[in-house]
């Protein structure tokens, strides 16, 4: 479903974030994309939907060239693809159920989407989307009244709304505590699961990554230097991945300190 052909990216300074990246990933994959800050993950999974441009090379999702599309066709293109991101990028003085809505209707002018004109018809799919993620009963409270897991929920539930054959979360549980983190993941799973949507995930947290992720792909200054079941994962592939160290995962974890698997 996804797929890179000796894909690099440079950026205007000449630093490649990208180099020789060849990887396929099929519909309904869980996949978790680990390595250190600066590494690239988040460059190459906001290739897939157009954030970023390719310098060269190949990227092919269903069937369709990515580089390729122009206008119109790219906002036609990421409406199949859901984009998660650590900040929320949610309206929080308005409701959950609004924040839901604007994804349903981007053609609204902007009027419309603050003063809440929307069908009968997108409104129960928005509900809908916010009982997927458990929190249906937030639908008309503020978003700045929730806390930031509920608020990750909002964001996802919004995604699920578009209906997208694909999910990118670029570090979603970065700034929560660890239990609302798992929360936050076994909806991923679930949803994963359940509507058989493919989930890419840039992530920081090693564990949480083995722990939900049936396949890891480890990138090490802009190349990919493994790919695999994440059985797979030995402590020598994490040395390899992080050169030897892992960032500090949990408070009180001193930088540098080995995961163990």
């Amino acid at each position: 479903m996804i797929e890179f052909v000796n894909v690099e990216k440079t950026y205007a300074n000449n630093v490649k974030a990208l180099q020789n990246i060849n990887v396929k990933i099929e519909r309904g994959e869980f996949v978790a994309i680990i390595g250190l800050s600066g590494a690239g993950k988040s460059t190459l999974i906001r290739c897939i939907n157009r954030m970023h441009d390719i310098t060269s090379g190949q990227l092919i999702v269903d069937g369709v060239e990515v580089s390729s599309l122009k206008g119109s066709e790219i906002r036609k293109f990421r409406k199949r693809i859901g984009m998660i991101f650590q900040s929320f990028n949610l309206v929080t003085r308005t409701s959950v159920l609004k924040n839901v809505l604007v994804s349903l209707v981007p053609e609204l002018p902007l009027w419309r989407k603050v003063t809440g004109v929307f069908s009968k018809e997108h409104k129960i799919k928005a509900l809908g989307a916010l009982d997927q993620v458990g929190i249906l009963d937030k639908a008309y409270v503020r978003v700045d009244q929730l806390s930031g897991g509920q608020q990750q929920r909002v964001a996802l539930a919004r995604t699920l709304a578009q209906n997208p054959d694909i999910i990118l979360a670029d570090e979603p549980i970065a700034s929560l505590d660890p239990v609302t983190a798992r929360q936050v993941m076994d909806d991923f799973k679930r949803i994963n699961q359940e509507l058989e949507i493919s989930v890419l995930m840039n992530i920081h947290h090693v564990e949480i990554a083995l722990e939900y992720a049936e396949r890891i792909i480890g990138v090490r200054e802009g190349q990919i230097v493994f790919d695999g079941k994440t059985e797979e994962v030995t402590q020598e592939v994490l040395d390899y991945i992080y050169k030897g160290q892992v960032e500090a995962e949990n408070k009180g974890t001193d930088e540098g300190e080995k995961v163990h698997v």
